[in-house]
């Protein structure tokens, strides 16, 4: 593929989905775009590369973004933020309106296991009174639909998943798994672009938005930040990826001294006088 052809879907894609995409990087080029370079009767790179130019290509420009965005994903992955959000949901819960749910929001949720896992933390709290909404998001149409079905293989339950959860919580179909009809009501997903205007989306008590920055040059990562902050409640919590930091990116959000990768709004302290 030739630099300018490289240069021009690396752009296209940073543009709508952040995601930076250096010269190294090229296999996934070659990886990821091969079926869609059979599906649209292209020779090469280069040539998708010229038919993106065109103003009709939107659906194209999806396609190849979707196609190259990265949606890794498992169970409770990293355990912590999850040990950790169940302590605190009770307390955030408590300062709440009697009977207002909890708004819980899984930024670029994949195929929705972080959703279904806080699912699962929130049945345990139940009879303690813990409710609460739950909504995934990501940008790609295809991890969405697979989030919604709730199937997953054997390979993807064994991630991170304890035997007593799968056998609560799943059920085999055809050699697949599947997500009890109690969880998937608990869950909603949604298409969503982070770059986007957030605002619609409301405010939220807790985010998770963990190892998506680690894809995105300095100044998006500020950009989305920023936006996560501002639909943040006062006293919400945002968990992100451990490898990620607020450090020199936005003022408006402090870590939590006794959490890695947990972070609260800054308290602005009321003008004396």
């Amino acid at each position: 593929m030739s630099p300018e052809g490289f240069a021009f879907i690396a752009g296209l894609v940073k543009s709508r989905s952040g995601l930076i995409l250096t010269p190294d990087k090229q296999y996934m080029l070659d990886t990821r775009l091969g079926p869609l370079l059979k599906r649209e009767k292209l020779a090469s790179l280069d040539a998708l590369a010229m038919r993106l130019r065109e103003p009709r290509a939107t659906l194209l420009a999806d396609a190849v973004t979707e196609a190259l965005t990265t949606n890794e994903s498992s169970f409770f992955r990293d355990g912590k933020p999850f040990e950790h959000l169940k302590r605190v949901m009770p307390t955030l819960a408590a300062a709440r309106p009697p009977g207002t749910p909890l708004r819980i929001w899984s930024a670029a949720c994949s195929t929705g296991q972080e959703a279904y896992s806080i699912a699962m933390l929130l049945q345990e709290l139940e009879p303690a009174g813990v409710k609460a909404e739950i909504l995934g998001t990501d940008i790609s149409h295809e991890v969405l639909a697979r989030a919604r079905d709730g199937y997953f293989s054997q390979f993807e339950v064994q991630r991170g998943l304890p035997a007593r959860l799968l056998v609560k919580h799943f059920q085999q179909e055809a050699g697949r798994w599947r997500v009890s009809p109690a969880l998937r009501a608990m869950t909603r997903f949604e298409h969503l672009n982070l770059l986007s205007d957030l605002r619609g989306l409301g405010r939220f008590d807790i985010i998770f938005c963990r190892n998506v920055l680690i894809y995105f040059d300095a100044p998006t990562k500020t950009q989305v930040l920023t936006a996560l902050a501002a639909r943040l409640a006062p006293d919400g919590l945002l968990y992100l990826g451990g490898a990620e930091t607020v450090l020199g990116l936005t003022d408006q959000l402090v870590a939590l001294p006794t959490e890695r990768g947990a972070y609260e709004r800054r308290r602005v302290a009321a003008l004396a006088g």
